[in-house]
């Protein structure tokens, strides 16, 4: 099988075709589709075919594939326990209409990384549509490019965020997105600590590692740590690093937390199902419990249990 790659930007994102994904792969085809990925950080492939099973299969080609968080309140909505639900429908495929359920979503829209909050980082993500908004309805998801907005950056910057790390909390950008939650609750929360900047791996390219989650610089004041991670977003997401896939039922997109940023783009979620389902890669060569995802989210704040 031949990889057609077509690439959505110059440095980033690329369409890839030619390859039966449903189907196993031969060892240099699975070599060459992991080239590609980590390559241009995000790929898109359209009218894919795959299921629930041939989707989690698919994903192991890149490693360890987590599992979803269990949630008491909520019954998985899929058969396989590693699909994560990035959907705004209900196990009885009504649209959401919880709005504690609907704050939480809202938290998608804003641009992030995947996972930034576990002490065990996500690299890549495979997001498969099975039901969309109508053709005429834009429902995408935006990518941004944190290799090359890195490799922009005054030098006078790269200095002063090399060494730098911060404190990530996955209810820090729900709070932002109107979920109702205080700092003070928020100090009682876990957090996670990564690097500002770090070494991609499957690229040897510098990155930017921030994004929603990120809620304090180590070693800084609040605002002077909160006033750094709103300019190196801001950067990160300007027009020239960013591309938007739309999606059709059996196209998937791939992207790498790693060295993208990314967020759910607008539309009227009161109106039109959007069903997502993801897999997500554990980082390379770090171990965990399996079930670390559950463990995070089976002490939410209060007001998350009734969500």
């Amino acid at each position: 099988m031949t990889l057609t790659i077509t690439p959505l930007a110059d440095r980033f994102g690329a369409e890839v075709s030619g390859v039966d994904i449903t189907r196993p792969l031969d060892e240099p085809t699975k070599a060459a589709i992991r080239a590609a990925q980590d390559r241009w950080g995000v790929t898109v492939w359209r009218d894919t075919g795959l299921t629930d099973q041939t989707h989690v299969d698919f994903s192991r080609l890149f490693g360890h594939v987590e599992l979803a968080p269990v949630h008491k309140n909520r019954p998985p909505r899929f058969s396989r326990p590693e699909l994560f639900d990035a959907s705004n429908i209900d196990a009885d495929g009504n649209i959401v209409d919880n709005p504690l359920r609907r704050f939480v979503n809202a938290g998608n829209r804003l641009w992030h990384i995947d996972s930034s909050y576990m002490d065990v980082r996500s690299a890549q993500a495979l997001l498969l549509c099975h039901e969309a908004p109508p053709a005429h309805v834009s429902a995408p998801t935006l990518f941004a490019d944190a290799r090359s907005a890195y490799e922009d950056l005054p030098q006078r910057m790269k200095d002063r965020i090399e060494g730098l790390s911060a404190r990530h909390c996955y209810f820090y950008s729900r709070m932002q997105a109107g979920y109702p939650t205080t700092e003070e609750e928020l100090d009682g929360m876990r957090h996670s600590v990564h690097p500002l900047v770090h070494v991609h791996p499957g690229s040897g390219r510098k990155t930017i590692y921030a994004g929603a989650h990120a809620r304090d610089v180590v070693g800084l004041g609040r605002e002077e740590g909160r006033a750094l991670l709103d300019e190196l977003n801001a950067h990160v997401t300007q027009d020239r690093y960013v591309i938007a896939v739309d999606y059709r039922p059996g196209d998937l997109s791939i992207w790498d937390n790693l060295c993208v940023l990314h967020r759910a783009g607008d539309f009227d979620d009161t109106a039109w199902k959007r069903d997502m389902r993801r897999t997500t890669i554990r980082e390379p060569g770090v171990e965990a419990s399996d079930d670390h995802f559950t463990a995070l989210f089976a002490s939410p704040p209060k007001a998350a249990a009734e969500a």
